[in-house]
């Protein structure tokens, strides 16, 4: 169902992201992390634009493709372009899942899951905190 693509790229320079991002964005974009569920100030953003990588500014998702999931997080039903994001199996906290991390610098951003609506099928589930927007 899922084309793993070429894989992670390496990440950016911790010293570095530690600098810029706050806490949260380092937890969840270089350590894995989830940040809670409704807490994410993109996750009720319905302005029109693209939402980018926090760490290095790719552009991953267009404000088109997003839709409300229910989930408290952002969710999108396809990327702008398969080449800005890879996916992995993740087999952490005793399930399967499908990891989303950034093609360009290996961050983590969420996970992809097969009950999104038509036509892809596919619910990106990405952290506010892995995501900076720009309005078109």
């Amino acid at each position: 169902v899922f084309d793993y693509g070429a894989g992670f790229a390496d990440m950016s320079p911790k010293e570095d992201l530690k600098k810029r991002l706050t806490k949260m964005q380092y937890h969840v974009t270089q350590e894995y992390g989830t940040e809670p569920p409704f807490s994410g100030e993109l996750n009720d953003n319905k302005d029109d634009g693209i939402y980018k990588c926090i760490c290095c500014d790719t552009e991953l998702f267009h404000s088109s493709n997003k839709f409300d999931s229910g989930t408290g997080w952002p969710s999108f039903c396809d990327p702008i372009s398969k080449d800005h994001v890879a996916l992995k199996e993740d087999t952490s906290d005793a399930m399967i899942r499908v990891e989303v991390g950034c093609q360009k610098c290996g961050a983590h951003l969420g996970h992809v899951f097969g009950d999104g609506p038509e036509p892809t099928r596919l619910r990106y589930c990405i952290n506010s905190s892995s995501l900076s927007f720009k309005k078109s």
